[in-house]
C-alpha cells in the first residue's frame, strides 16, 4: 500500500473514531465506515423512542442522519481540519417506522474553502425515505486537537 494510501486509510479511521466518540451517539446509536473519498455510510435502528405522535421516525433523526454522512463523506478529503455544517436542505420521502436505515453521504463539490455534500436514507427494502443536500465550510479547528480524532483507530 503506497504511503498516501496508508495515510487515507489512517484518516478515515480516525474519523470513524472521531463519530464514535460524539456525545450525541449516545442519544442515536449508530455507526460510520467511510467507504472511499468522499463516500460515507451510517447505519442505525429506528425505534419507537425516536417517534413523534404519530409513530413514525421525528425529522431529528433525518436530519442527523442525512448531515453526518455528508458531513463524513466530505471530511474524508480534509485531513487537517474539521468542517462545519453552514446550510442543509431536507426532502422528506417516506415515514420511517421501526427497522434498520442507512444513510449514504457523498461528496458533491468543492475542494478548498467550501464543500457540498449530499445524502440520502435508505430503508431495508431499498426505498429512500429522505434526501438531503449540505454546505459545509473548513473552520479552524485542527481535527488533531479532538480527543475522538485517532489515527490508529
Amino acid at each position: 500500500m503506497p504511503p498516501e494510501a496508508a495515510g487515507e486509510t489512517a484518516h478515515f479511521r480516525a474519523l470513524e473514531s472521531l463519530y464514535r466518540a460524539a456525545p450525541i451517539n449516545a442519544l442515536f446509536p449508530s455507526s460510520l465506515e467511510i467507504l472511499e473519498p468522499g463516500r460515507s455510510r451510517i447505519t442505525f435502528e429506528v425505534t419507537p423512542d425516536t417517534f413523534h405522535a404519530a409513530r413514525a421516525a421525528h425529522g431529528t433523526l433525518y436530519f442527523k442522519m442525512m448531515d453526518d454522512a455528508a458531513f463524513y463523506a466530505c471530511n474524508s478529503l480534509v485531513s487537517d481540519r474539521f468542517l462545519l455544517t453552514t446550510a442543509f436542505n431536507l426532502v422528506f420521502t417516506r415515514p420511517i417506522r421501526e427497522g434498520r436505515i442507512t444513510a449514504e453521504g457523498r461528496w458533491v463539490s468543492g475542494k478548498r474553502r467550501v464543500f457540498v455534500g449530499e445524502a440520502r436514507l435508505l430503508m431495508d427494502d431499498g426505498e429512500e425515505a429522505g434526501r438531503g443536500t449540505g454546505t459545509f465550510m473548513r473552520s479552524h479547528i485542527p481535527l488533531t486537537s479532538l480527543d475522538g480524532y485517532r489515527p490508529g483507530g
